[in-house]
């Protein structure tokens, strides 16, 4: 199955509200929405195999987008609506994007010159789109007879620990056979309604709280981005049964939100980062259900694993999806027994094609048809996973991936800053903090202010440090290597004085 026919699963149910809120719509107007976008892309000379991106916040466009491009075998690159110009023109010319659907014109000539990027990016307004549909029609666009589910649907790009973000290619079964997992350890039905308040750009709301609920017929309420009172009001005033978030997002309901809110949820799912038990518990006890804890990554289109519905165990990231094999090996590969600690590797239908453009890096990725997660973790007896610690410096925030050597190179760039060594460490009010280790440059004064407003500039806010601070040193290995471990440690030893 291709990604845009999922909708075509509902089509008995056509008048059924796909799409609820104060414009709600059918799956019956759903399927003519993208088939009419699909032939305004068309006109627009969008074609198979082309990459296309979309930059917008959560709407219903967003899908009437997302599945046109899709359906005409183009390729679909989502990207994070809180990045700044810098990232944006990154992304559009590692993947030679020419053509960028957005909610708002952006400038970047600029930032592409800088990349050397010589392609024209047209820029198509999603209010124009929207406006121009609906105003006029055009001829359908031609069926591909060779478009087949092993090919690319969606390009999501991801940190990594060394050079720049990384495009991890996930094909239409990828994602497909995902929601269809995904489906079999929760069984959906056509009167469910599900919250979509996480980014559609992100993976794990594509996947689960939009792909999931329409291959089911359920509907989804959507919430442009999350705020703390919009959120309980729509669980509430909708009678919401399913409900997908982050760790934070959990902390901030277990405190504003009453039991009663929540009578009609019967699902709540936690993904992104780790759910500390902390906040696990202060929910259930606060309002009387339990918070399923997920894993997963992008290059597994995203969801490795969920905890059963009815026996969480917490800090544990539950057991495999149906059709998804998980191995905890060593470095050298070899199978470890439950109890003991090693990489988790992941093998299945949702395992990506590969990362874009760079061959070294999926070869790396990619082993033997089992995909590398980078992550510790071990098994116990009845088969649940527990993360240990991540092989990555990447940090997370609020379900948003952090690479600190990104921040580190803008401040090199600095002229007062000798060194810098970016980490993130456990924060109880927002689970992880950045912090920003800086050394001086003889004869200069570092002022925190000017660096913040720095790089306010050059990254999106929820990569800037919170904290920066000024040492004499910074902790070395015998080889020039900075103990990154180190410093974790100091600032802990100093949170817990």
């Amino acid at each position: 199955m291709l990604v845009h026919e999922i909708i075509q699963q509902n089509s008995i149910h056509r008048n059924q509200v796909v799409f609820s809120g104060e414009n709600p719509v059918t799956y019956g107007e759903l399927s003519n929405a993208v088939s009419n976008y699909r032939n305004f892309f068309y006109q627009q000379g969008i074609r198979p195999g082309e990459n296309v991106g979309l930059f917008s916040k959560n709407c219903v466009e967003f899908i009437y987008s997302y599945l046109a491009i899709t359906s005409l075998g183009a390729v679909i690159v989502p990207l994070n609506f809180q990045f700044v110009p810098r990232e944006i023109a990154y992304i559009l010319h590692n993947a030679n994007i020419k053509k960028l659907i957005t909610m708002s014109i952006l400038d970047l000539d600029t930032e592409l010159a800088q990349y050397g990027y010589q392609e024209e990016v047209s820029q198509l307004l999603i209010t124009d789109i929207s406006h121009t549909v609906s105003q006029q029609s055009f001829p359908p666009a031609p069926v591909s007879q060779t478009f087949d589910e092993n090919e690319v649907c969606t390009i999501i790009y991801t940190s990594g620990t060394t050079g720049n973000p990384k495009g991890a290619m996930l094909t239409h079964k990828n994602l497909v056979s995902n929601a269809q997992a995904f489906s079999q350890v929760f069984t959906y039905q056509h009167e469910d309604r599900i919250l979509c308040v996480l980014p559609m750009y992100h993976c794990f709301a594509w996947t689960a709280a939009v792909l999931t609920p329409l291959l089911n017929g359920s509907s989804i309420l959507i919430l442009e981005n999350f705020s703390i009172r919009e959120t309980i009001s729509a669980i509430k005033d909708h009678a919401l049964t399913v409900i997908f978030g982050i760790p934070n997002m959990f902390r901030l309901l277990a405190q504003r939100a009453q039991k009663e809110d929540f009578l009609h949820v019967k699902l709540l799912v936690s993904g992104g980062s780790s759910l500390p038990q902390e906040i696990s518990e202060q929910f259930t006890k606060k309002i009387g259900k339990s918070v399923v804890e997920g894993y997963g990554l992008s290059e597994a289109s995203p969801i490795v694993s969920l905890n059963p519905v009815h026996k969480v165990k917490y800090r544990s990231i539950g057991k495999p999806l149906p059709g998804i094999e998980v191995r905890i090996v060593t470095t050298d590969n070899q199978s470890l027994v439950p109890g003991e600690t090693g990489e988790l590797l992941v093998r299945g239908p949702n395992v990506m094609h590969g990362y874009y453009r760079l061959p070294e890096e999926t070869a790396k990725a990619l082993q033997n048809g089992w995909l590398h997660t980078g992550d510790l973790a071990y098994m116990d007896q009845d088969g649940y996973l527990f993360i240990v610690d991540r092989l990555k410096d990447m940090i997370i925030i609020n379900g948003e991936n952090i690479y600190p050597r990104e921040i580190e190179e803008l401040l090199y760039a600095y002229p007062a800053i000798a060194e810098a060594a970016v980490i993130g460490i456990p924060n109880k009010q927002h689970g992880t903090l950045v912090q920003a280790y800086l050394t001086v440059n003889e004869g200069f004064t570092i002022d925190k202010k000017a660096v913040k407003s720095y790089l306010q500039k050059k990254l999106a806010p929820y990569k800037i440090p919170k904290e920066f601070i000024i040492i004499d040193s910074l902790p070395k290995s015998s080889t020039g290597k900075i103990l990154k471990t180190v410093l974790r440690q100091q600032a802990m030893n100093i949170q817990a004085r």
